[in-house]
């Protein structure tokens, strides 16, 4: 993989003790995975290695992320703010961990609970009706559905198939966004039927992407 090299290193507002907060975020669904601090010299690394590397304050030194964890941070591209004292990462996260607790994000507290940080909506969804399929509640739609198996799920998919191809030949965009709206709600619960994760739709379109 190789990365821009027209990051202007010397342009960069640099802090007081060299350092410009950069925030890693994943590629795929853009979840905020952690905060850390880069100087030059990380900077440089980062972008000679392919994968993330961050100055520790409190050691005082360098530090390749994952290389005592394994968790590595494979970039894919580097952005800067409008104002170059803020990096973004967006960046493959190996064995999904970022952060050193073991949760998959730094950013996992609400009010005292664990909870994963917001992603993008139909990640947020997936993760409802993973918890319902996990979960089951009587009065929930989506664990009729999946008590329901293929026959339920797969028969409403076919008609909210054919109610986005109605509302697109009527040329109703408020219906066409309703319509594919269930569209994906109802493709959503035949991954978690199957055990399919979204992250792995991402990742295929990702590849086919190039």
């Amino acid at each position: 993989m190789s990365l821009s090299n027209a990051i202007p290193l010397d342009e960069l507002c640099y802090n007081d003790q060299g350092l410009v907060p950069a925030i890693a975020q994943d590629y795929l669904d853009g979840t905020v995975l952690m905060m850390a601090w880069m100087n030059r010299q990380a900077l440089e690394k980062t972008l000679e290695t392919g994968e993330a590397w961050y100055w520790s304050r409190s050691r005082q030194e360098l530090w390749h992320k994952g290389a005592t964890s394994g968790h590595f941070q494979r970039v894919k591209a580097i952005r800067y703010d409008c104002d170059s004292d803020a990096l973004l990462l967006t960046i493959e996260q190996v064995g999904d961990i970022a952060c050193h607790t073991g949760e998959r994000s730094c950013f996992h507290q609400v009010a005292h609970r664990k909870q994963a940080p917001s992603a993008d909506m139909l990640s947020e969804l997936f993760a409802v009706i993973c918890e319902r399929r996990d979960h089951p509640s009587p009065e929930s739609y989506t664990c009729k559905l999946l008590a329901g198996g293929d026959n339920k799920i797969l028969k409403k998919i076919g008609e909210e198939s054919a109610e986005v191809v109605m509302a697109c030949k009527d040329n109703d965009p408020q219906a066409i966004a309703g319509e594919v709206a269930d569209l994906f709600y109802h493709t959503l619960v035949a991954l978690a039927h199957h055990q399919v994760s979204l992250r792995d739709v991402y990742q295929k379109l990702a590849e086919r992407r190039g």
